[in-house]
């Protein structure tokens, strides 16, 4: 295994993009979906199970850690990879964004962010260098830089004071950071929907150099098509030869849409957060478990999923278990979540990799178009 990260850019199709981020944990195929752990499980999943749908990397969360049980307990319990038994790459947020969307009464300065706990009303402060120190402690392989994230819609003023500020803190993230063999730290992208202070981001972004870079300050309620369009041009103003991140995306088609910008790696709670609701990701478009014409359904969700739900399970027991509130119902319908994301991500990187990208989103897209299979 190599002694740092790396990327090898092996094949484009359009802006579609595959490849390889090596770390000394292990290799991450691109395009990437990292499934969340937030408090160092991902909700409902055995880790062994999360590995096996394909997953090469998980996201951990700063800020939920450091509140519970701590980045100083995890450390002395020998790290979060020991500490939650993934052996493999984990990419850690810097908590920036958790602060300012789930934090109670907070204040915000040039040196960081002081904030009241939402677990139990304690005091703390986060600044660019205490999130790298969490972020060290944890162990993760991949550090995020401390930034803000407005929410939208804000003004251009509102955005570009947020942006400038998000850059000082990614100079400092870097100074405190320092020279870590084996670890890498990405940047991140703001600017919110405006052209010019997301060139404006990404020039300073390169100016500080960093392993990796995250577009940042999107999903956060703009909706799909500002989305995309930022996604036209934002991945473009970051260097070629290094991953791109979209932080906190999405649904099947924001993902599939997001990789065919340019995009390598992406994370979101969706596929966990919607199986424990009955809410399920197919090849034919979104099925919930929670109708009625389920529940007399002996075929499987999805006869082209080799996940357990899928292999081993009935529409008519799955509807069951969610209904009679049985833990078994969100371990299964997540684990095909994750799948089902996992399966996308794989069908990608083998599209890219052949050149029949376009076909293959056609195919993805005009399957969901057609809606769940017909009830008995």
């Amino acid at each position: 295994m190599p002694s740092k990260v790396t990327f090898d850019l092996q094949a484009t199709d359009g802006k579609a993009r595959t490849g390889v981020i090596s770390t000394p944990r292990g290799e991450i195929r691109t395009p990437a979906f990292m499934p969340v752990g937030t408090a160092a499980t991902v909700k409902a999943m055995m880790p062994e199970s999360v590995r096996s749908t394909g997953a090469d990397i998980l996201l951990g969360n700063t800020y939920h850690l450091m509140l519970r049980p701590t980045a100083e307990r995890i450390d002395r319990l020998g790290g979060l990879h020991k500490f939650m038994n993934w052996e493999r790459p984990i990419l850690t947020d810097s908590g920036g964004f958790q602060v300012m969307s789930l934090a109670g009464l907070r204040k915000m300065t040039e040196h960081g962010v002081t904030f009241k706990s939402h677990v139990d009303g304690s005091k703390h402060e986060l600044t660019p260098e205490r999130s790298m120190e969490i972020q060290k402690l944890l162990g993760s392989d991949i550090v995020m830089c401390f930034d803000e994230c407005p929410a939208l819609p804000a003004s251009d003023a509102e955005v570009a004071e947020s942006m400038r500020m998000s850059m000082r803190w990614a100079a400092r993230s870097r100074d405190a950071f320092g020279d870590r063999p084996g670890h890498a730290l990405f940047g991140i992208q703001q600017g919110g929907v405006t052209h010019d202070l997301r060139a404006e981001s990404a020039e300073k972004l390169r100016e500080i150099e960093f392993d990796g870079y995250a577009v940042g300050g999107l999903a956060v309620g703009e909706g799909q098509e500002a989305m995309f369009n930022v996604l036209d041009y934002a991945p473009d103003m970051l260097p070629t030869d290094k991953p791109r991140y979209l932080m906190g995306v999405g649904k099947p088609d924001d993902i599939v849409g997001a990789v065919a910008r340019g995009i390598d790696m992406m994370d979101c709670v969706l596929p966990s957060r919607s199986g424990r609701t009955g809410q399920v990701y197919t090849r034919q478009g979104v099925v919930n478990i929670k109708n009625a014409r389920h529940i007399d359904d002996p075929r499987p969700l999805d006869e082209n999923c080799a996940c357990p739900a899928c292999r081993n399970y009935s529409r008519a027991y799955l509807s069951h278990v969610f209904r009679s509130n049985e833990m078994i119902s969100g371990m299964l319908l997540t684990w095909h979540n994750l799948q089902y994301f996992q399966d996308i991500m794989a069908g990608m990187r083998e599209a890219i990799a052949a050149g029949t990208f376009a076909a293959w989103q056609s195919d993805f897209h005009s399957g969901r178009a057609q809606g769940d299979i017909d009830p008995l």
